[in-house]
């Protein structure tokens, strides 16, 4: 669920990002550039270089995103190929009943 709202978050950012309008930090006003893997969240450059953020793990925004989105097509691949499984399993439960 994590994953899905992160992938969410930065796939609507990626969309406003390409269409010219990038996200601002609400609390610098400057571009979301950056991804701080720590907290989960984007940040600006003056983000990066506060106390909240200085010690913590960074990653161009971009590469987050598409890191994000790997990791989210794998897990949506896992619940696939359960879905399969557990209906080929129903099919057969059903037909043992009949």
């Amino acid at each position: 669920a994590k994953i899905i709202e992160i992938a969410k978050r930065l796939s609507l950012q990626a969309a406003k990002g390409g269409a010219g309008g990038e996200k601002l930090c609400e609390k610098h006003r400057e571009a979301l550039k950056l991804f701080c893997e720590e907290d989960q969240t984007p940040i600006c450059l003056v983000c990066r270089e506060s106390q909240a953020h200085r010690v913590h793990a960074v990653v161009p925004i971009e590469e987050a995103a598409e890191e994000h989105k790997e990791k989210f097509q794998a897990h949506m691949q896992i619940l696939k190929d359960r879905r399969e499984k557990l209906l080929g399993l129903k099919i057969a439960e059903e037909a043992k009943s009949l």
